[in-house]
């Protein structure tokens, strides 16, 4: 009867001999997981700062609605505080508007600055053992 290869055995001496780095693929994995906790970082950090823009427009708009339910003596005072409440709407919907402009503009930033130090650190780290295996293969 024929025998039937052993093919964990063949993989096993054809590994044995493929001379593999496990600790650049620890590396690897480790740089990997710090970009992705700093860019975690940099979303949470919006988000929460977004969260105190949108409480705080909340904030306001409940007491500016407080305002314009309150009773008034005369009818033209009513036409008054709905004027005034949309005015004062609108002006500071333009604030906070301009408020989530300035963090989305922030986190573009510091997301391409980070990118951009994330890309050359990796341009060097994969440089240096390009060229360290260069110059062993050429010695």
């Amino acid at each position: 009867m024929a025998k039937t290869p052993d093919h964990m055995k063949m993989m096993q001496d054809m590994m044995a001999n493929f001379p593999f780095s496990t600790s650049s693929m620890q590396d690897a994995m480790k740089s990997q997981s710090l970009l992705g906790e700093k860019l975690a970082r940099m979303a949470l950090t919006a988000a929460e700062r977004s969260t105190e823009i949108s409480a705080r427009w909340s904030k306001d708009a409940i007491t500016r609605i407080g305002e314009l339910a309150a009773v008034k003596n005369e009818p033209s005072a009513y036409a008054k505080a709905m004027s005034d409440f949309a005015s004062a709407t609108a002006e500071t919907a333009a604030e906070q508007m301009a408020a989530y402009a300035e963090v989305a503009k922030k986190v573009q930033m510091d997301t391409v600055d980070f990118l951009l130090t994330a890309g050359k650190d990796i341009g060097s780290d994969t440089q240096n053992p390009a060229g360290k295996a260069t110059s062993d293969k050429s010695e």
